[in-house]
């Protein structure tokens, strides 16, 4: 019985030829990854452990994002929290004011994510990095202070999901579609402790930027984690990001899956997840009524990326936002907004009515930077949209692309590109 690309990856870093679903493992890790609110966390339960040093001051990433700059006392101590750990142990790479950026976003952008990785993040969207061919998951602050301290980390080896990607999307067909129309057939916990594995020829038609929104939510199937193969692709991205070395695995042709399900991106249309669930999915053919929102969010770490933003500015261009909505355009990095800027896309959404925003998570977790009122809705390229996600326990938010969240910001209701 073959290994699936997941379990070849966990394998080869808990030392052993081969490892089986189910089987518990103790791997090493090349990166640990906090941010500004799980960190102060995990150095709380750093204090308790006799050696309070870190294991490799460059294999772990601090990423000052969430409230990032800070919005009140709280996210202000966090943040002086986290700086003065960093400076102790001289963390090599501490992303702060000025040169941060939306961790999912930010790390693949520095080179600090390469196929073959075994990496852990104290934040639920570490799964995106597996859009490179590495095994990333989300771990909670106590698992995230043991690995800072030891480099080692405990796992239940998952057993595996296949998706096989065929045909070729449509024009305003994103990354963001596929994974919602998967969410939508499998459900919430339709992966549950599960890697999604993806395959199939139509991977070629999906950019790195739809790769890493595809990881990112995989989380919100209830994955343990999901993998796309190393193309040629994903290798140029890793040559012009950075310089790390990296290692490609190959599921094995015998590699027992779960379940295996084919998605012909040719058939996908624009599809929006309804509150308050992300498995709550509708195609935009199947939406009767109008819909008003009252917000428009482009931008986090599933949609914050630069063929995001030319995505919508495509749109918005030449249009106004309607008078009705607050459009906020979130670059996921401080690479990305320049480059936005020099492709002259800010200008684009401020002189359509849209404001653009440092990098940063703001109101995707109900954060900052666009909390909703009682009964508004917002249309938004986040990741999640529970109640009292992005504010009040009677807003609304519906996930879309960056395509519908565009064309919704100037029609003033969800609409489709």
């Amino acid at each position: 019985m073959g290994m699936t690309m997941t379990q070849k990856i966990l394998a080869a870093h808990a030392r052993l030829d081969k490892v089986e679903a189910g089987q518990l493992i103790e791997a090493e890790l090349d990166l640990v990854l906090g941010n500004d609110i799980t960190t102060p966390v995990a150095i709380d339960v750093m204090k308790g452990i006799k050696n309070e040093s870190v294991f490799d001051k460059d294999k772990i990433a601090l990423v000052m994002d969430h409230f990032i700059p800070n919005k009140d006392i709280k996210s202000a101590e966090n943040c002086k929290c986290c700086r003065e750990f960093a400076a102790k142990h001289e963390i090599t790479n501490y992303f702060d004011v000025g040169k941060m950026g939306i961790e999912h976003a930010l790390l693949p952008e520095s080179g600090l994510t390469v196929a073959g990785d075994c990496i852990i993040g104290a934040d639920s969207h570490t799964c995106t990095y597996g859009a490179l061919g590495a095994f990333s998951t989300g771990v909670g602050s106590t698992d995230m202070a043991a690995g800072m301290a030891t480099g080692k980390a405990w796992f239940k080896v998952p057993s595996a999901i296949k998706f096989n990607i065929v045909g070729k999307p449509g024009k305003w067909i994103s990354g963001k579609d596929v994974i919602l129309h998967i969410i939508g057939k499998i459900g919430v916990d339709g992966a549950l402790y599960r890697s999604m594995e993806f395959t199939g020829e139509g991977i070629k038609y999906l950019n790195m930027d739809d790769r890493f929104t595809i990881a990112n939510m995989a989380i919100e199937a209830g994955g343990k984690n999901g993998i796309f193969p190393v193309d040629d692709i994903a290798v140029e991205y890793m040559k012009s990001h950075g310089s790390r070395p990296y290692k490609v695995y190959e599921a094995d042709s015998d590699a027992v899956y779960d379940e295996e399900y084919t998605i012909d991106l040719s058939e996908l249309r624009p599809t929006i997840s309804f509150p308050h669930l992300p498995e709550n999915t509708k195609t935009i053919d199947e939406i009767k009524e109008k819909i008003e929102v009252q917000q428009a969010v482009i931008g986090s770490c599933t949609n914050g990326r630069i063929s995001d933003l030319r995505v919508a500015a495509e749109i918005i261009k030449g249009n106004k936002i309607a008078d009705n909505v607050r459009c906020i355009v979130i670059p996921a990095t401080q690479k990305i907004y320049l480059k936005a800027l020099e492709e002259g896309l800010l200008k684009i959404f401020v002189e359509a009515g849209a404001v653009v925003s440092t990098p940063t998570c703001g109101p995707c977790l109900g954060g900052y930077m666009g909390i909703l009122a009682a009964g508004e809705r917002c249309i938004s390229t986040t990741n999640r949209n529970f109640v009292g996600r992005m504010g009040h326990t009677s807003s609304e938010v519906y996930l879309a692309s960056p395509a519908v969240a565009a064309a919704s910001a100037v029609k003033g209701y969800i609409a489709e590109p």
